[in-house]
């Protein structure tokens, strides 16, 4: 199959993604289409050399948001029937509720309105898909309740990109989760992987419902059940 997947700014359900998208693109054409904060978050999480290394040639990019101005003419493919699917996976509560109010104003947007024009089934894994409380997990983070404020921090001296503000935070817009920072910190003090309990909004539930109404988008729960509508 030739398939486009899509990738926008959510930690929640992003390894999983990524895993699944690595297990298709083995048998799969898979075009890559990263949001501005999808590129930003798989970077947080130290993903997204992953998902470039399954990239490259035609059918194969890697594209992103911010390298388009508005017409996003990669889009086109879509429209014309050139893939066999469209995944979004994982979405935000934001890219949902644009999608369902008809808004296509970025590159992922563009994508599921011209898949619907083109007739290309497109499968949407959104965030905020049930009521109550949810674990995720955090990016790389300083628990300050260990920090020892060591005059040296060995930890922001170890970081390649400068990411560490001492005593204080990890800059996530420069952090690519390699982790060298947590393996150096004598006092533990860096922690990856933290999980952490989040509400879902009413708002976000209700257009998540509405998603599911609409023409030739199949809404799923979880990622691994994108392997059931691959032919």
């Amino acid at each position: 199959m030739r398939i486009g997947w899509a990738i926008t700014g959510a930690g929640h359900l992003l390894s999983e993604s990524v895993e699944i998208l690595e297990e298709l693109a083995n048998n799969h054409e898979i075009s890559v289409f990263l949001s501005n904060a999808g590129e930003e978050v798989l970077k947080m999480y130290g993903l997204y050399e992953r998902v470039a290394s399954l990239t490259g040639g035609y059918y194969r990019e890697l594209a992103i948001d911010r390298d388009y101005s508005f017409s996003y003419p990669v889009s086109g493919r879509f429209s014309l029937g050139k893939y066999d699917l469209l995944i979004v996976s994982p979405t935000t509560s934001n890219t949902v509720a644009k999608i369902v109010h008809g808004i296509s104003d970025s590159l992922v947007t563009n994508l599921v309105a011209q898949s619907g024009k083109g007739k290309v089934k497109t499968l949407i894994v959104p965030v905020d898909i049930e009521s109550g409380d949810v674990e995720t997990v955090l990016p790389s983070k300083i628990e300050l309740d260990k920090c020892e404020a060591c005059e040296i921090c060995e930890a922001s001296k170890s970081c390649p990109h400068g990411a560490i503000i001492p005593k204080t935070e990890i800059n996530l817009l420069k952090c690519i989760g390699c982790g060298e920072c947590k393996d150096v910190c004598p006092f533990d003090a860096i922690s990856t992987g933290k999980l952490v309990t989040i509400y879902m909004r009413d708002v976000d539930i209700e257009n998540t419902n509405k998603l599911i109404s609409m023409e030739g988008i199949t809404v799923l729960s979880n990622p691994n059940e994108i392997k059931k509508h691959i032919i």
